[in-house]
């Protein structure tokens, strides 16, 4: 049986650059608060875990977003299939990604693809000409992932 994934990725500020690849992947930033509330409600968990981001009660340093099309949740809000999660960790980023998310935009979209997405708040790091294998862009999330539009 194949086994259940998601891809971690951290960062610095977990609810903000969920809202970021949420809006660049046009993808739903999961709501937890009703379990959030739950756990508390419970004693389970302190004030000290929670956090408030748009109105919504968060665990703090987390956030996900989930393909719409996708399964998942509703009480925990979390998604059973393709998914990101963004989690806050002391440290910076300090080199290259090992691992990053190709964006695909459609054919002949890519300048438009790469304008919305500046828009969000990413960068042009370089562009990549591959001749007849084609081109594409290496840009930077808000804080400065990596990743590929093609």
């Amino acid at each position: 049986m194949a086994l259940s994934w998601k891809l971690v990725i951290d960062s610095t500020n977990a609810p903000a650059l969920a809202d970021f690849w949420a809006a660049a992947l046009e993808y739903e930033v999961e709501d937890p608060s009703a379990l959030v509330e739950q756990l508390l409600a419970a004693g389970r968990i302190g004030e000290e875990a929670v956090a408030e981001h748009r109105g919504r009660k968060t665990f703090r340093g987390f956030a996900a977003i989930r393909h719409p099309d996708d399964p998942f949740d509703p009480f925990s809000g979390v998604g059973r299939g393709r998914r990101l999660l963004f989690q806050d960790v002391p440290e910076g980023k300090s080199g290259k990604n090992r691992l990053h998310i190709d964006v695909h935009g459609e054919p002949g979209g890519l300048d438009e693809l790469v304008d919305r997405l500046e828009g969000l708040g990413a960068t042009r790091a370089h562009e990549v000409d591959k001749g007849p294998a084609g081109h594409w862009w290496v840009m930077r999330d808000p804080e400065g992932n990596e990743f590929c539009v093609a």
